[in-house]
């Protein structure tokens, strides 16, 4: 019974942290969230935006994001095609090698940190 008890509590509480967690996660590693947005599918903009404010829970400002999109690009983790869109032009966002390289490296330092091996 206990056991049971302790763990429905335990799951409660995960789901009440869960929110602030990823909003914390997604303004730290701004950057690693971008590039696992865009690696699901290319991206301009504004649709990075509205998936960040959606999957993330954190709104972001244009003055943060398109700084950000540009640093990315000067670094190599993402290439960027402009498309004509209605009268306009669309710079669509896709990641390279690099920033793939870069998402694996993210993935096996946050593993190791979730097993603890680094402080073994």
């Amino acid at each position: 019974m206990y056991k049971k008890r302790h763990t429905q509590t335990v799951e409660k509480l995960s789901r009440a942290y869960e929110k602030e967690l990823v909003q914390r996660i997604t303004r730290n590693l701004l950057d690693v969230q971008i590039l696992r947005l865009v690696r699901m599918q290319p991206m301009w903009g504004y649709m990075i935006k509205k998936q960040a404010e959606t999957r993330f829970g954190v709104k972001l400002r244009h003055g943060a994001l398109y700084p950000l999109l540009n640093s990315l690009e000067k670094n190599s983790f993402l290439t960027r095609e402009e498309q004509p869109k209605g009268g306009r032009t669309r710079k669509v966002y896709k990641i390279t090698s690099k920033g793939e390289q870069y998402l694996e490296a993210y993935e096996l330092v946050l593993k190791t940190q979730m097993t603890q091996e680094d402080i073994r």
